[in-house]
């Protein structure tokens, strides 16, 4: 195994650009030796264009693909070796890295959904932040020494506004670095191996982002199941490889499950048909039973995949009309507070002074 100290400058297009011309140049008849060559040649990223060197090496001196790959493991995943090792043994790695690389293009294109999907409300959070920090920390303290000038009795928001901007002058940097210390100290906790199955189960129960993750989950599995079962893999060799492409804990547990079932000879409809499974909706193990009864359980597996990446998509659409009521009551209430408060004794002083 290879540690590079770049290895993040490599991007998941960079694997499916490779795969996709891979595939291209083999079922066009060009030996792997002198396909590999030649993107390496192509490659314009200089850490991945290090990496194919290796590989280049390796098969110009007798190894497998699978083998080479495997030097890598931070690039080229379980459930990518996978499927490569497959088509090697089979003697039809064209076509399998063919089927690989329209999979890679399909997750691509479903991660840039996810990412857009949460980018909307991630950018509304920070902008609010950013406008509330420069109001508590800069526009308040300048307002404090007016009001406490003013000869009136002050409302009870106002006081609040008071007392949050007499914190913000006097202990504003010690506020600052004690939440930057806490949120740092919260991912850490969700982090450990104790809270973190905990964290994921309660990210699960959720609402929308829940069943927006279990969705996710869901179009992942289906997807890599899928390919892997339609590559040749056997079903026991694909559950190990789509557990440890599993993100989360709970669902990992779920197909963690599986393994253990389908080595006892159980069928996946029968494990996953449990009331404990409550993140696995009703359809999956009825069409995945549909499929291991007819035989074709990576068509039925496909088809889940299709329909859950669908599923994403509309929550994505959805989304920002989801959240945009929400976001536009928080910000109008905190307008109001704002505007009531400083109003409100400025009114009270100027009536006095007409009487």
């Amino acid at each position: 195994m290879v540690k590079l100290p770049f290895i993040n400058s490599i991007k998941f297009v960079d694997k499916l650009l490779f795969t996709k011309h891979l595939s291209i140049m083999l079922k066009s008849g060009i030996p792997l030796a002198e396909a590999i060559s030649i993107l390496t040649d192509q490659s314009r990223n200089a850490a991945f264009k290090k990496i194919l060197l290796g590989i280049a090496r390796d098969i110009a001196n007798g190894q497998s693909l699978e083998k080479s790959l495997s030097r890598y493991p931070d690039v080229f995943d379980p459930l990518y070796r996978s499927i490569i090792a497959v088509g090697e043994e089979a003697g039809n790695l064209e076509s399998n890295s063919e089927y690989l690389a329209a999979t890679l293009q399909k997750t691509y294109e479903f991660r840039k959904k996810v990412q857009g999907a949460m980018m909307y409300p991630m950018l509304i959070l920070v902008v609010a932040g950013l406008v509330g920090g420069g109001i508590v920390f800069f526009i308040l303290p300048q307002l404090s020494a007016l009001f406490k000038s003013l000869d009136v009795t002050l409302p009870l928001s106002t006081r609040i506004l008071l007392w949050i901007a007499d914190l913000a002058k006097n202990y504003g940097l010690i506020i600052i670095i004690v939440l930057l210390l806490s949120v740092s100290l919260f991912i850490r906790l969700i982090s450990t191996a104790r809270l973190k199955p905990h964290w994921h189960r309660f990210l699960l129960g959720v609402p929308v982002y829940g069943q927006f993750l279990q969705n996710s989950e869901m179009a992942n599995f289906c997807r890599n199941m899928g390919m892997m079962l339609k590559s040749g893999l056997p079903i026991a060799r694909a559950l190990k490889v789509a557990r440890e492409a599993t993100y989360n804990l709970v669902f990992r547990s779920y197909v963690t499950d599986l393994v253990a079932a389908v080595d006892r000879g159980q069928t996946i409809e029968k494990t996953w048909s449990g009331a404990e499974k409550k993140y696995i909706p009703v359809i999956v193990p009825r069409m995945i039973g549909v499929g291991e009864k007819t035989g074709r359980l990576d068509e039925s597996l496909l088809y889940l995949a299709d329909f859950f990446e669908g599923e994403v998509d509309d929550m994505a659409k959805n989304l920002s009309s989801i959240l945009e009521p929400a976001m536009l009551l928080v910000v109008a209430g905190f307008v109001a507070f704002l505007a009531f408060s400083i109003i409100s004794p400025i009114y009270q002083f100027t009536g006095s002074v007409h009487r």
